[in-house]
Order: C-alpha cells, then sequence, then structure tokens
C-alpha cells in the first residue's frame, strides 16, 4: 500500500463508527486476492471467506486455519507469498468479528498474528486496525493507566569476578574489543567498517528516548502488554528442548520479573523485529548513523529482550551488524571471519552459520585446539554499541535483564542478495 493510499485508509479508519472495524484497502482488493488464492488451488478457502464476509466467525477461523497450514507445509521460503496475504485476510476477517462484539483483546490478538505471519500487502492496514482497537482496550483497562511508579528490570551494579564465574573459559582474560566514546562517521569508517574490525561506541544512544523508558516494567506494559510476541523457551535454539510459544508482552514482562537463570524455561524474545510490529516502540530509538556506511541500506532491525543468563550461542550473520545495548549488560566474544572452519560449522543448511562448538561446555576431545583460537571479548553495557562485521563470529549471554536492539545494513553492492 503507498503512503497517500495509507493515509486515505487512516483517514476513513479514524472516521469510522466505533462498532465497525473498517478495512477499506481490503474491502476493495479481496476480490483480485482470492482470486490469486484460488489459482493455487484456495477454493474451500474462498467459501469460508465468504462466509466471514458475511459475519460467521467460525469459517472466519477455519479460513485462518487453512491459510495456516499452507504457511506450514513446507520451509518458510518455498510457500507461495499469496498465501501469506491470504493468512493476513484471514486473520483481518476474525479481527473485525471480534471488534464488532467488544472483544478488543481477541481482535488485536488475530492482527498481530496476521503481522507476525502473514505477507505484506495487508500490513498497513493492520498496524492502523491494531492502533484503533488498541485505544479501545487501553481506554477500558489499566494498562492506560500512567499514574504508576516504575518497576526496574536492573537497578544496580553486576560484580564482574563473580559473573565471569558463569562465561566461557577464558573469559574477559585475552584481548578486549576496544571502547571509543562518541566514534566519528570518518573513524568508524576508515579504523573498522573498511578494516572489519569490531568496536564498542560509547557516548552515541543519550538521546534515544529508549534509554529513560525500556527499563521500566510499567512504560512496556502500558505500550505493548496485550500484543501478541513469539518467544524461545529452554536453553538456546541449538538445544534439544527448545522451543518456541506465542504468548502476550504481558506474560514474558512477567516470566522475566519472575525468572531463576538455572531454569531450562528460560524465555527470550529473540531476534524478532518486534519495532515493524510496535510501531510505538520504535519511536523510542533512532537508527545510528553508522548503519549508512557503504551506501547500503537496512536490512532488519531486531530485539532482543530476556532475563539474566539468556544465550545465543556462536554464530556468525551475513551483514554488517550494530548490537546496541538499551538495558542491562551482555557479555560478547567475537572469533574473525578468517577462523570459519576451525569453528565447525554444522552441516546442515539451516545452521551452517552457527558452530557446533558450545562454549559454555566445551568438548575438548571432539574440538582439541578451540581453546588456542584468537578471539575479542567485552562487556557490552547498558548504552553502548558493538559493531559486528560481516561473517564475524559471536557468542552472547545475558548478564542481567537485557534489552537490546540489533540493526543489520548490507552493502551498496550486495542490495540485491
Amino acid at each position: 500500500m503507498s503512503t497517500s493510499a495509507a493515509d486515505a485508509v487512516a483517514g476513513e479508519i479514524a472516521g469510522s463508527d466505533d462498532g465497525v472495524l473498517e478495512t477499506p484497502f481490503l474491502d476493495s482488493e479481496r476480490w483480485n486476492i482470492l482470486q490469486s488464492i484460488a489459482e493455487e488451488g484456495g477454493y474451500a478457502y474462498a467459501t469460508m471467506t465468504s462466509l466471514a464476509v458475511a459475519g460467521d466467525i467460525r469459517a472466519a477461523e477455519a479460513a485462518k486455519e487453512m491459510a495456516w497450514e499452507q504457511l506450514h507445509s513446507g520451509p518458510w521460503h518455498s510457500v507461495v507469498p499469496i498465501w501469506r496475504d491470504a493468512y493476513s485476510m484471514a486473520c483481518m476477517h476474525l479481527a473485525k468479528l471480534h471488534y464488532a462484539n467488544g472483544e478488543f483483546n481477541q481482535a488485536i490478538k488475530a492482527l498481530d498474528m496476521g503481522i507476525i505471519m502473514g505477507g505484506m500487502m495487508l500490513r498497513d492496514e493492520l498496524n492502523l486496525a491494531i492502533r484503533k482497537a488498541s485505544e479501545k482496550e487501553k481506554a477500558r483497562s489499566d494498562l492506560g493507566e500512567k499514574g504508576e511508579s516504575e518497576i526496574k528490570f536492573v537497578s544496580q551494579e553486576i560484580n564482574v569476578a563473580e559473573v565471569q564465574q558463569s562465561l566461557p573459559i577464558k573469559s574477559l582474560s585475552c584481548k578486549l574489543v576496544g571502547k571509543r566514546p562518541a566514534l566519528s562517521l570518518e573513524a568508524f569508517l576508515g579504523d573498522h567498517y573498511l578494516s572489519g574490525t569490531p568496536v564498542v561506541i560509547r557516548d552515541s544512544m543519550d538521546h534515544w528516548p529508549a534509554k529513560s523508558k525500556w527499563n521500566d516494567m510499567n512504560y512496556l506494559r502500558r505500550v505493548a502488554g496485550f500484543r501478541t510476541v513469539p518467544v524461545e523457551v529452554g536453553k538456546n535454539y541449538l538445544c534439544p528442548e527448545w522451543k518456541q510459544e506465542l504468548i502476550t508482552f504481558s506474560e514474558f514482562l512477567e516470566r522475566i520479573r519472575s525468572n531463576d537463570s538455572t531454569s531450562v524455561e528460560t524465555t527470550y524474545l529473540a531476534q524478532h523485529q518486534l519495532f515493524d510490529q510496535i510501531q510505538e516502540l520504535q519511536q523510542d530509538i533512532v537508527i545510528p548513523d553508522y548503519c549508512f556506511t557503504g551506501g547500503g541500506e537496512i536490512r532488519s532491525l531486531n530485539a532482543w529482550f530476556g532475563p539474566a543468563g539468556t544465550v545465543t550461542p556462536l554464530h556468525h550473520d551475513p551483514h554488517h551488524n550494530i548490537l546496541a545495548q538499551v538495558v542491562g549488560k551482555k557479555y560478547v566474544r567475537l572469533y574473525s571471519a578468517s577462523l570459519s572452519d576451525e569453528l565447525h560449522p554444522h552441516s546442515e543448511t539451516m545452521l551452517s552459520n552457527s558452530s557446533q562448538v558450545d562454549l559454555d561446555n566445551i568438548d575438548k576431545k571432539e574440538f582439541p585446539n578451540i581453546l588456542d583460537l584468537e578471539f575479542q571479548d567485552c562487556i557490552l553495557e547498558e548504552g553502548e554499541m558493538l559493531y559486528i562485521p560481516p561473517k564475524w563470529w559471536h557468542y552472547v549471554r545475558s548478564l542481567t535483564t537485557s534489552f537490546s536492539v540489533s540493526f543489520w545494513w548490507s552493502d551498496a553492492e550486495k542490495l540485491d542478495d
């Protein structure tokens, strides 16, 4: 949807009857979408959608389930794109019926699912519908109250000597990543971007509203408490007991507050495009100017939010990366891209960017040379940014409750990758 079209839709929704969740763009494009779905064999889906439009909530749920099955019929990259739009459409129809019944929370949940799992065609209208339903939900719930006192996630300094006992062998004993205050763009380009050298940048996030807001549980609960988000449960994604769940942000916040870092049921909101989904939080951050170095473009903004003890195992990413530490502290270990073979990547295609080496429990018989490999590491403090060059291997552990943002961007010559 173009900007002008989105503005027009916003105007129509803003002026609509409070008992109706208007969807002018969907209404105008429904036939074209259904025709494309029918061409992919979705005749039963089209039938259920027609019933849903007429007000049958069971048909709306059935259409959503049909699209869901198509999304999970094989690897995500092999899903026919129109079925992603079909899923968004079904979520929108279901939300409209919940909204008409005054079930604003259920409407928001359906719309969130459309954003998380659906295509891009209806994204603007989904966001506008969430805005309207959220206003209704806030107006009738305590989530709209602003008089609550702060509940801080992190309120005291850590003992580095105690923390070090939980870190991988040799941590903080070799080469530390250099830290530079208010690094200029010219210095970043010449000293780090072009040479592919990691650096911790200080004093470049002080103007972010997130710096003063995201350490307050009540602020996050007011802004996003009733939204549905995907979380990871378990030690990390390489472990057999690892799983994913969809829960409300309020439920997630409660899990963080009551977390026992020794539990295998640690819950982590990891590598999720939270700011595309919850735009109020995106207003609290600023894309660093460093991310436009090289003339490329932003590829992804991801949130990493969880309790102490969450771990992202040793892996590498394809793009330039700035990891901005908004709340709490993290330990980060980095290995040069030139050491890829020595770090034993998994042979499976889906995990080929992840190492078989578990730094928390190194098998010295299977990987006898790991402790001889050079690495850099650091404790990433609140308010600091870490530049991780493409293909550099990194392991990350939260030392406290931690809320981080990663900015991925590409080189100009890789825009088509």
